[in-house]
């Protein structure tokens, strides 16, 4: 389990992979963005995208589950108050592999709460040919270990 002070500013995490289907683009679109090209294949065609695309909110949510999966789940995680500066900068399609970098870019034990701190992280989705597809600075809050409390 990693605590607060086990986070070092610079440090880089990596993870993945996961490959994204057709299938899953249209069933996460239908119930939570179904604009035509990410639920209509023949559609999507005809877009300014030229083919079938995933939601930026799904390609949010997948970067969740890698991040969960591959590190979050390890800290002694606290939640999150949210993220900044969100980009969606090239489009996931189907087929596309995907894998998350996040590079701790501050710290800040909290004053009002000495039994957490918070994290900011500049993470990054990359995909197979090692183009982000999406940007953004999260901010994790963690637990710090009761001994430096």
């Amino acid at each position: 389990m990693r605590y607060f002070e086990d986070f070092r500013i610079g440090e880089v995490m990596e993870t993945g992979p996961a490959t994204v289907s057709e299938e899953e683009i249209i069933t996460f679109a239908r119930q939570f963005d179904p604009q035509p090209f990410h639920i209509d294949p023949a559609a999507a065609r005809k877009s300014f995208y030229g083919g079938l695309i995933a939601s930026g909110w799904h390609t949010a949510a997948i970067a969740m589950r890698l991040m969960v999966d591959g590190f979050i789940g390890n800290y002694a995680s606290m939640g999150s108050p949210g993220l900044d500066e969100l980009r969606w900068l090239k489009p996931v399609r189907p087929g596309d592999t995907l894998k998350v970098r996040s590079t701790c870019i501050g710290k800040k034990r909290s004053d009002k709460r000495p039994d957490m701190g918070a994290c900011r992280f500049s993470t990054e989705v990359i995909n197979q040919n090692e183009e982000v597809v999406l940007s953004m600075i999260n901010i994790g809050l963690i637990r710090c270990r009761k001994d430096a409390i």
